[in-house]
């Protein structure tokens, strides 16, 4: 009989840990020679999440998007283009990589990334339990508008993916703007925030190989409130998937925008139960053999979807 493949997972829920943040936007001046300091509190925070995961018998651990800095883009102001760094060799990436090799964990770290060319993009590191960084995933969709709650504007701080993700032994997908991720424990794929409102995206990573998909995101607002849970329990029972969903909790100063956080993880199933006894983590054991196994409903959309007529026009 073969062994069950049940990974325990986590993604973080929690929001800017800098304390010393001005308290008005027009105010925001005060970080210039600060953002190493605010950056480094951030991951030190995101490091003892780490610790305390690996404590529950987490195995992988998903951050929130941007995690090493509060959400920035709620207004145009290119002092927070100092905290852009190298995806691979930069301060976030060289601490949580030690880290991972330290507590034994595979963690997914969406950062401010600038690439040796000086372009900037919202970027997913993924970094295994030995400390290696396996690859990339930048942001496909950047969102540019308004709600009840604010505005954003997210193309002016960073370019959407142009597909060069970098293809490492990893790497077991063929589409470049889609990588999938073998790691020891199964294949990860990521969707930062605004990607996964589009209908292609997690079919794609789907069919590319994706068995645990992380989603981390910041978001507000009551449409992606509605949608946020329904989302991943359409996605993962129709792409037959797991999703995993970070959000922020609470307010951020000086903006003050509340983020209604609700982290979760669901499966082909529906919600996972959340076995965590920290307030800033969201656990749950994964059951990834469940794919594998025939759909309860007697469905089996893989096998009948019909890509080649979707796009036909009459």
């Amino acid at each position: 009989m073969t062994a069950a493949r049940v990974v325990r997972v986590a993604v973080t829920e929690t929001r800017n840990a800098f304390a010393d943040m001005p308290a008005s936007v027009g105010e925001l001046e005060q970080l210039e020679g600060r953002l190493e300091e605010l950056r480094a509190a951030n991951v030190e925070h995101h490091v003892d999440l780490m610790r305390a995961a690996r404590a529950q018998g987490v195995q992988i651990i998903g951050f929130g998007e941007l995690f090493a800095g509060p959400y920035f883009a709620l207004g145009k102001n290119p002092l927070w283009f100092a905290l852009a760094e190298d995806a691979r060799v930069g301060p976030t990436v060289t601490r949580l990589s030690a880290a991972a090799k330290e507590l034994g964990l595979i963690v997914v770290a969406p950062i401010y990334e600038r690439d040796p060319s000086g372009q900037r993009f919202n970027t997913a590191v993924v970094i295994d339990e030995r400390g290696a960084v396996l690859g990339k995933y930048r942001k496909t969709h950047l969102p540019c508008g308004e709600n009840e709650q604010g505005a954003f504007d997210e193309p002016f701080y960073y370019d959407k993916s142009d597909g060069r993700n970098g293809a490492g032994e990893a790497v077991v997908s063929q589409n470049p703007f889609f990588p999938v991720f073998q790691t020891s424990l199964g294949r990860i794929g990521v969707a930062i925030c605004y990607d996964r409102h589009f209908d292609c995206v997690m079919p794609s990573l789907a069919r590319e190989g994706a068995e645990l998909v992380f989603a981390p995101a910041v978001t507000f607002g009551q449409k992606s409130q509605r949608m946020w849970h329904l989302e991943f329990q359409v996605d993962a029972a129709r792409h037959n998937l797991f999703i995993a969903g970070s959000n922020r909790r609470g307010s951020e100063p000086p903006w003050d925008q509340p983020y209604f956080g609700e982290s979760h993880i669901a499966g082909p199933n529906g919600v996972l139960p959340n076995l965590s006894s920290h307030k800033d983590l969201i656990v749950a054991d994964v059951a990834l053999d469940e794919l594998s196994r025939p759909d309860p409903s007697g469905w089996d959309l893989p096998r009948d979807v019909r890509y080649e007529i979707y796009s036909k026009r009459g």
